[in-house]
């Protein structure tokens, strides 16, 4: 959707797309679709697969461990990053994100990897509003109705991972952060369990520190 919304305001000469798959964890429909998506939108794209780079990492680090799934999950993350702003450096670029407002208000994303961008044109509208847009815009339906998934991990999928639905998700998110809603009065007006609604709660409270910049102790 970030990428589609890209070419409508910029055109299809000034927006460059990057497939960055890991064979261990990205299925091959995601290449696929990432293939078909450039095509139809007619930009410039580049296939780079990161896992002799993760294999790189994993060789130079004594301390690398291949049980630290969370770890090893945001290495591939933050390689990603680490391409696309070479990329972004020698083609005089920006780096557009495609973080939403649900992942970025529960910190669903690997803080310096897919969190580092130039732009967000997505940061204010929640996934459920993305998937309604992504119609809107015409993307095939496979793309536009595909199961969220950071793939960072194998079988990794969002919801699971999350613990509930993004339609509840989204409702928690808005009545109780945007209309400042109580949070007995979200669990009665969604019909969601008040201990689904503590845990997106507490997720957003928890994840506050990848939502700005490091502190910085005030000296006088």
């Amino acid at each position: 959707v970030a990428c589609a919304l890209a070419v409508r305001a910029l055109g299809p000469s000034r927006v460059h797309g990057l497939i960055m798959p890991d064979s261990r964890v990205t299925p091959m429909g995601d290449v696929e679709d990432a293939k078909m998506l450039a095509e139809m939108l007619g930009i410039e794209y580049h296939i780079t697969p990161i896992d002799e780079i993760y294999d790189c990492f994993s060789r130079v680090m004594s301390f690398y461990s291949e049980g630290a799934d969370i770890a090893n999950a945001n290495l591939r993350a933050r390689i990603r990053m680490v391409i696309l702003y070479y990329y972004a450096n020698l083609k005089r670029l920006l780096v557009c994100g495609s973080g939403d407002k649900s992942e970025i208000m529960l910190g669903y994303f690997t803080k310096y990897g897919d969190g580092a961008a130039d732009i967000l044109p997505l940061g204010d509208i929640y996934k459920t509003q993305v998937r309604r847009l992504a119609k809107v815009l015409g993307l095939p339906s496979r793309i536009a109705e595909k199961p969220s998934s950071p793939r960072l991990l194998p079988g990794q999928l969002a919801e699971e991972e999350l613990g509930a639905k993004y339609d509840e998700i989204d409702q928690v998110l808005y009545l109780h952060f945007e209309r400042g809603m109580p949070l007995g009065e979200v669990a009665r007006a969604t019909g969601i369990s008040r201990d689904k609604i503590r845990m997106i709660v507490d997720r957003v409270r928890a994840n506050e520190h990848k939502r700005g910049l490091p502190p910085i102790p005030k000296i006088r």
